[in-house]
């Protein structure tokens, strides 16, 4: 065999065996109706850097939340560009483009788990699993560290991690609230365009 057919014959080696490999223990996962199956998810996503690809695998609650944010984002982006002034527009439209133009609800958990820490958080935690307690529609995944992962199970049968549903409800909740004012400060502006000049103008609050 020459020497370039050797070189051919070690490049296929070298990629075909990673990938059979992957395969294989991708299928050997538990199932992601199983706590232990969504953490080993969790943790694979963790290891690649990928905070969007365990969307799947967190709770509903904090699912629906990620979406909340971005529509409120989406619609006071929107508003601001259709009425406020410079340079407030701008630095509204700044603030919250990232998470206004995100395409899916997963793609806002990606930004959260970035810029909040939760990827940060995991690394550091994440480990073999030692012990797994169920009860009734939640679970606890302990770790051979000792650190546990609270799991609840979502309406499909795949279980979701709640570690940061209660951020991201509160971001949900607190987007919802500047919207509110982002609309107030609208209205505000838009009054004070049709208002006659010479009148004294109010000023429009900006959150």
């Amino acid at each position: 065999m020459s020497r370039r057919s050797i070189l051919v014959s070690l490049a296929v080696v070298l990629t075909v065996v990673p990938v059979v490999w992957f395969a294989v223990a991708w299928l050997r996962y538990p199932s992601d109706r199983t706590p232990n199956g969504a953490y080993l998810r969790v943790m694979s996503a963790v290891n690649r850097g990928k905070p969007e690809a365990f969307f799947a695998y967190i709770e509903t609650a904090a699912q629906h939340a990620c979406y909340t944010i971005r529509d409120y984002r989406k619609k006071s982006v929107e508003r601001a560009r259709e009425t406020y002034p410079e340079p407030e527009r701008s630095e509204l439209v700044e603030r919250y483009q990232a998470l206004a133009s995100a395409e899916d609800g997963s793609d806002v958990f990606a930004l959260y788990a970035r810029t909040h820490g939760f990827m940060d958080r995991l690394r550091r935690d994440l480990s073999a699993v030692s012990k797994i307690e169920v009860d009734g529609e939640r679970a606890s995944v302990e770790t051979v560290r000792g650190t546990r992962y609270p799991f609840r199970r979502r309406d499909n049968g795949i279980w979701g991690l709640t570690s940061f549903t209660a951020t991201l409800v509160a971001e949900a909740e607190k987007a919802s609230r500047d919207h509110a004012l982002i609309e107030q400060a609208a209205r505000d502006y838009v009054r004070a365009k049709r208002r006659p000049a010479g009148q004294p103008r109010g000023a429009a609050t900006v959150p």
